[in-house]
């Protein structure tokens, strides 16, 4: 190959890479959500924004490239001093978009940097002005300052900052110790009182329990003895009207003070009997009754009994309880519980002389039937009166 051939070839291949390379200059493509700052000859000559776009070959140049989405960007720990004079390290994020890319370029050299060190001093300005429990406590407080000083700082820029966030707030190690013992210590008072309030719940909800059941139980201990002393009257009066009714005499009662007698000797423990006075006199009427003074039967008591006996026997329809009138057991039973209830109402309100007054009721009642059958001591039986007075 002659040296001319060659050097046209050399051109060309250079002429073919000035092309492209003017091309590709030429052309640019930018992406969605960014922009494209362009200079001619030096100066500032418009954004491009996102699509296709032709520039002037080596007359126009791409001087940055501005990413127009929201960033996130956070800062190292930050040693601050609060108003008590405790050092406090704090991390902060940042939250913020680009809204005006000629700005963030040609106004600040970098913005990043730039946000990070007012961010800085920011914080430092108004956690001095604050104690270290203001400091813990306040953090939407804090947020809210630093986002509107930033914002207002970096609006000339062409920023703007969305969020402020303290990631953390880390006191110093001997302020973190007497915190955790004073949430200790406070944690273990609350508890103290609650164990000690229900404690004292416990006792006072026991008390009223034990009130109550000794009120019921002291309630149904009195109608119990009001039921049973209107029934022990009841029985007594009825027993009484009944003995009275059928008339019973001499002969018979001896009898039935005999049949008494072995009731003494029951149990273990007796050894000695005490035969009271009557003893003698009883068995005399027995004695009489049955075989009179010489064995024979006495006519007098004989002229006594024996009408009685022949009327019982030769008329069936003569009855000595004829006349005796038994009250029905519900109704019975029912006038004692109205009874009983009214007693309880009125020992509420009344004063111990009128609660006392319904245990003598049934004294007189019960001892009616006593004075009755028994004749004082040292009298002498009647005599069995005369056979033309054996009907009454």
């Amino acid at each position: 190959m002659d040296p001319t051939s060659f050097l046209l070839t050399v051109v060309l291949v250079l002429l073919l890479v000035f092309v492209v390379i003017t091309v590709v200059r030429a052309v640019r493509i930018v992406p969605q959500a960014s922009s494209l700052i362009i200079e001619r000859l030096g100066r500032y000559s418009r954004t491009l924004e996102a699509g296709l776009h032709v520039l002037v070959p080596f007359i126009d140049r791409v001087r940055a490239r501005v990413d127009l989405r929201e960033q996130v960007v956070t800062f190292p720990p930050q040693p601050v001093i609060t108003s008590d004079n405790l050092v406090v390290n704090i991390d902060t994020v940042i939250y913020f978009q680009p809204t005006d890319p000629r700005a963030a370029v040609y106004e600040i050299a970098n913005y990043i940097q730039g946000i990070e060190q007012l961010t800085v001093t920011t914080l430092r300005n108004v956690i001095g002005s604050l104690d270290l429990e203001q400091t813990l406590t306040s953090r939407d407080q804090i947020n809210g300052q630093l986002r509107g000083v930033l914002d207002e700082a970096t609006g000339r820029w062409g920023i703007r900052v969305n969020r402020v966030e303290l990631k953390a707030i880390d006191p110093p190690a001997s302020v973190q110790d007497s915190m955790e013992q004073q949430m200790r210590a406070e944690r273990n008072r609350r508890a103290a009182i609650l164990t000690a309030e229900g404690s004292k719940q416990s006792q006072i909800l026991t008390a009223e329990g034990e009130k109550q059941s000794a009120v019921l139980r002291a309630e149904g201990a009195a109608q119990a003895a009001i039921l049973k002393a209107q029934g022990d009257a009841r029985a007594i009066t009825q027993v009484f009207d009944a003995i009275h009714r059928g008339d019973p005499d001499p002969g018979l009662l001896a009898y039935m003070y005999l049949q008494t007698l072995p009731k003494l000797a029951e149990g273990q423990g007796n050894t000695t009997w005490v035969i009271p006075a009557e003893l003698t006199e009883a068995l005399r009427g027995i004695g009489s009754a049955l075989g009179g003074r010489d064995g024979a039967p006495d006519p007098g008591w004989a002229a006594q009994v024996r009408p009685r006996r022949e009327r019982a026997v030769g008329e069936p329809g003569v009855d000595a309880f004829s006349d005796t009138q038994l009250q029905d057991p519900h109704d019975a039973l029912r006038a004692a519980r109205e009874e009983a209830g009214a007693a309880t109402r009125e020992a509420e309100r009344s004063t111990p002389e009128t609660r006392g007054s319904a245990a003598p009721s049934a004294a007189p009642a019960a001892a009616r039937p006593a004075g009755a059958t028994q004749a004082p001591q040292g009298e002498q039986a009647p005599p069995p009166p005369a056979a033309g007075e054996g009907e009454r």
